[in-house]
């Protein structure tokens, strides 16, 4: 082989070892770059991808394989009223936390199973401005009860790239 194949070879060796390192490191960091809150209650911290448009909204976890034990969605709505949430597209069970807009928990469904898709729609009793979906068992195991005041800054919901 001439030297200026091997050379031409080399490159796009070179080429293809950034694009995986690109790929691998995005793929780590996405979940950082979507718009999130840190958000507390009960015993948890958790890393919380904020869904605010009706996009985001109807989409929730739709389609994931997964939350970690510190993540979440939190699902923010301009107005208080008793939102219903569904299990459309969800592969895992996951507890559900409705929040009043002074952030107090109204409301919790624990374990909702995905199967319940499309029979049923989960309804708190209370009015609420805000749904948090949490990996299912996390409500039992972090002490997050009827009445837990959580902490999350209202004012930094868009995350990292704002509107």
């Amino acid at each position: 082989m001439n030297s200026k194949r091997k050379s031409a070879w080399s490159w796009v060796a070179v080429v293809a070892v950034l694009l995986m390192v690109g790929g691998a490191a995005l793929y780590v960091l996405w979940p950082q770059l979507q718009p999130h809150v840190n958000l507390h209650v009960g015993d948890g911290v958790f890393i919380t991808r904020v869904a605010k448009t009706p996009e985001d909204r109807e989409r929730g976890l739709s389609g994931t394989s997964e939350l970690r034990a510190d993540q979440g969605l939190l699902i923010v709505f301009e107005t208080d009223e008793k939102w219903s949430i569904w299990m459309k597209e969800m592969k895992y069970p996951i507890d559900i936390v409705w929040l009043d807009k002074n952030k107090k928990v109204v409301y919790i469904v624990k374990n909702a199973p995905p199967e319940s898709y499309p029979y049923e729609r989960f309804t708190p009793k209370q009015e609420a401005r805000y749904v948090l979906e949490l990996p299912a068992g996390t409500t039992a195991k972090k002490s997050i009860n009827i009445g837990s005041e959580a902490r999350f800054d209202e004012n930094n919901l868009e995350g990292w790239w704002g509107t």
